[in-house]
């Protein structure tokens, strides 16, 4: 049986020299990341124009920037509320030329030209939409963070099942959806509560559903 080869290095030394290898690599580190990153954050910018809640707007952005960050880091309309970011929670909903978004999702570039309407463009707080009242009276918020998308949601709600847009939970499709619990609770189902309001959204939106009625 052959003898153990005798090692060319010893254990210890071995051991120091992996530590002064780890540190001259991680002491290079910062200076690579900080020659990289500005290659990284240069991005192409294109010219765009907005209308938002009726006032017109000429925009250059990075073509990466997406429709929340243009009306809240561009436009400072910081209503609408970055929640999860990733179009689970509904607190960055507008309503984009008709129909409810969930901004966080779409990139500003693709409404170039479109219309777009936040909170700050349904009502103040001394002339409120119907449904800001509403949720007012109802206590339809806690935290408020989630209200804003809550409350553009529920005003295309209403908007969709006045045109005859069927849900989820519409048992015929080619009926007018009727104005039920069961039926605003399907179609706010993609706007999160985490203070739990739900019961008092959805009496806000059925006030509001009855008096246009």
């Amino acid at each position: 049986m052959d003898s153990p080869t005798t090692p060319l290095i010893s254990r210890r030394d071995a051991l120091i020299a992996g530590a002064a290898t780890a540190a001259a690599v991680s002491s290079s580190a910062p200076a690579e990341a900080a020659q990289a990153a500005p290659a990284a954050a240069a991005g192409p910018r294109v010219k765009l124009s907005l209308n938002v809640n009726g006032q017109a707007h000429s925009l250059q952005l990075d073509t990466r920037t997406t429709l929340l960050d243009a009306l809240r880091e561009h436009l400072n309309l910081t209503g609408t509320k970055k929640g999860c970011d990733h179009g689970q929670c509904g607190a960055c909903t507008v309503i984009a030329d008709g129909r409810r978004i969930n901004s966080c999702l779409t990139l500003a570039v693709m409404h170039d030209g479109g219309q777009v309407t936040t909170i700050e463009g349904l009502g103040t707080p001394q002339n409120m939409h119907p449904l800001q009242a509403a949720f007012v009276k109802h206590d339809g918020y806690q935290c408020g963070y989630c209200t804003p998308g809550q409350i553009c949601s529920a005003v295309a709600v209403l908007d969709e099942i006045k045109r005859g847009v069927p849900s989820h939970a519409s048992a015929d499709l080619t009926a007018r959806p009727l104005l039920s619990a069961e039926e605003l609770r399907e179609r706010m189902s993609g706007n999160i509560c985490r203070c739990g309001a739900y019961s008092n959204i959805v009496d806000a939106i059925t006030e509001v559903a009855g008096s246009r009625t």
